[in-house]
């Protein structure tokens, strides 16, 4: 049997498959020791073989998590350039904000290091690296009480010699030693060196998490343990450990890859994928079946309207899952502004307390209180969870008129995640009524019809247990290894050395090409899929023309290359659902664009090809699903809700 970890910030979620169908399991995360809450759900699961997970200990470890301390970083670094991680980019990320702090550095003043050594811009060595001296560096790092190592020279993505002579001295004393031409070996100096440092800091961490898990997992007789990166697709344990960089948004990754595949299946080239959990709201795209994806992101950084805040973070340069994050969850808290606005988020709940109508001492109405009193969800969750509907009211009611706070809630989270969504298609030249969506998570298909509504999305797909379909997803994902050039020389011929690189890993890979593209002279690249290298001025242009609407009389540059070596993911197929039978359903008053009386179903008695007609309801373990007049479901055979406007 292989399962699926997706451990997050309030549930750690297990999907779990094999010939006799799906198990699952859904408990709280142990935020302390994040392996135990795992352990604790495969001890319930029976006997699994593999074990693929996505992990926030990444991200949680850059935020300042209490356990996940991170380790004392040196960074060595040539003459000159040793405060090139506090310098950072000189713009203005929040012009009328006279408050706006950078983020401390990972590696303080005291903990940089130079040394005399100097590579030119195309790769030439004019100062060869002195190692005597490195040897002096590092016995000091280590004097000071050092754990990691970070080296990042001048120009070593187009000569890494330098680098590599260092790198072997430093591993004299240190056990983890991160160098940027193995991490980043792309241009632009603060970029590369904070992804390098980043990586440093993540690596013990990473190391003792993962080694705790492999030996719990053992004790149920795991043998493969698999961790989805941010790319979308699964790592090994050795990578994960020398590369974290690429595992730190590995969460929410998962979903998007799901629908991928789903999409796939389902002769849906474009979608959509749009997740709603408890605390925050993502959106990604697919386009002709492929995740898109973005190169750079800041970890531990800001969002304004699901917007990155460039500069109130630290900038990792890596493949990631191109997503568009919001705080609107089932959880976000439902409060008034000293103007007397209604507000919704960005504070949440969280699970403890939770939501007022979960009865545990919450003090904030949130969504799901809001939800509760619309009718919109029962009164029941999952295990038989009940939820204190009087509580939810008077919460509400210390706003205004329960019901119309109620749906003014609901109508702000509906603007907030519709923004999400216009940043990764409208703002990436997509027209999004060209796309499905797949909604998925606890509170994803509550609002899903809203945002359809408002997007002009014509289809709308429900996948199989929705509340727990970022850890189905990662049963679909392939395997999934990167290399990089910068500035090739012969496109050919580069990118037959990289993949001659990762054959070596994996033999039975097909690879997939990409290259980051500008007009010489401009500042920042476009990332543009590579089928034919001849052919990739001509695309590169075709897609600065549909996202800028312009294209420039200017010389194409190719400034970085990459590869990445996939093989397909497990063969999992999801089980058919029942034929023939005529559910039961019951009645209940439900506000959606009014109030209507919604006939409510259990998901689980849903035969193939039965067709539910709006108003209706359908409720199951991990979600609940709305479906407003106008529009209807059907049962798929893969067990999807497929939702169309009549």
């Amino acid at each position: 049997m292989i399962a699926s970890v997706d451990v997050g910030g309030t549930f750690t979620d297990i999907v779990a498959v094999d010939e006799s169908g799906v198990k699952i399991y859904k408990g709280p995360t142990t935020p302390k020791a994040p392996e135990q809450g795992v352990l604790q759900g495969m001890a319930r699961l029976g006997r699994v073989t593999t074990v693929v997970h996505a992990t926030t200990i990444g991200t949680n470890s850059l935020l300042g998590q209490v356990n996940l301390e991170l380790p004392k970083v040196a960074l060595l670094t040539t003459k000159g350039f040793k405060d090139v991680i506090e310098i950072g980019r000189q713009n203005r990320p929040e012009l009328y904000n006279p408050f706006f702090r950078k983020p401390t550095p990972l590696v303080p003043p005291e903990l940089r290091f130079e040394v005399n050594e100097r590579v030119g811009p195309n790769g030439e060595v004019i100062q060869e690296i002195d190692e005597k001296e490195v040897d002096e560096r590092m016995r000091e790092a280590k004097a000071m009480g050092t754990t990691s190592v970070a080296i990042s020279f001048l120009h070593s993505f187009m000569n890494p010699v330098n680098e590599m002579k260092a790198k072997e001295v430093a591993e004299r004393y240190f056990e983890y030693v991160s160098v940027s031409h193995e991490i980043s070996p792309a241009p632009r100096e603060y970029e590369r060196t904070s992804t390098t440092v980043v990586n440093a800091s993540l690596m013990p961490v990473m190391r003792r998490y993962l080694t705790s898990l492999k030996e719990g997992l053992k004790l149920h007789e795991v043998k493969e343990l698999f961790i989805m990166s941010s790319s979308g697709g699964l790592i090994d344990v050795d990578e994960a450990v020398r590369r974290p960089v690429q595992v730190i948004e590995s969460g929410p990754a998962a979903g998007v890859v799901g629908v991928s595949v789903l999409s796939k299946v389902m002769g849906e080239p474009n979608a959509i994928s749009f997740d709603m959990g408890g605390t925050t709201a993502k959106a990604g795209t697919v386009v002709n079946y492929e995740v898109e994806t973005t190169q750079e992101y800041e970890v531990g950084g800001r969002t304004h309207y699901g917007r990155l805040v460039k500069g109130s973070g630290y900038p990792v340069r890596f493949p990631f899952v191109d997503l568009a994050e919001v705080s609107a969850g089932g959880g976000s808290i439902v409060w008034r502004d000293e103007a007397g606005a209604l507000r919704v988020g960005p504070l949440s709940a969280g699970a403890e307390p939770g939501p007022m109508s979960y009865g545990k001492g919450g003090r904030y109405p949130t969504l799901t209180d809001a939800n509760l009193v619309l009718g919109r969800i029962g009164d029941t969750l999952t295990d038989g969870f009940k939820l204190n509907k009087e509580l939810a009211v008077k919460g509400l009611k210390g706003l205004g008129d329960p019901v119309e706070v109620a749906r003014e809630a609901i109508s702000l989270a509906n603007v907030e995640m519709s923004r999400a969504m216009r940043l990764v298609t409208v703002e990436r030249g997509y027209d999004p009524s060209g796309f499905t969506m797949f909604a998925f998570g606890g509170a994803g298909p509550q609002y899903s019809l809203d945002l359809a509504e408002e997007m002009g999305i014509a289809k709308v797909v429900i996948p199989p247990h929705p509340g727990l379909f970022s850890a189905l997803g990662m049963l679909f994902a392939d395997m999934k290894f990167e290399a990089s050039v910068s500035y090739p020389k012969d496109l050919d011929a580069s990118y037959r050395e990289m993949e001659e690189r990762l054959s070596k890993r994996l033999p039975e890979a097909r690879f997939l090409r990409y290259a980051d593209v500008r007009y010489q002279g401009q500042g920042w690249e476009l990332t543009v899929s590579v089928t034919d290298p001849v052919k990739i001025p001509e695309d590169f242009e075709r897609k600065h023309l549909s996202i800028y609407g312009f294209k420039l009389d200017s010389p194409v540059e190719v400034v970085t290359i990459r590869s990445f070596a996939v093989v397909p993911g497990s063969s999992v197929s999801l089980p058919r659902p029942r034929e023939g039978g005529n559910p039961s359903f019951k009645l209940r008053d439900v506000m959606m664009d009014d109030w209507v009386k919604a006939r409510v179903y259990r998901r689980e008695d849903l035969p193939l090809g039965f067709e539910v007609q709006g108003p209706a309801v359908v409720e199951e373990y991990s979600s609940t699903v709305l479906i407003k007049e106008g529009w209807k479901a059907k049962v798929h055979e893969n067990g999807s809700l497929v939702l169309v406007r009549e």
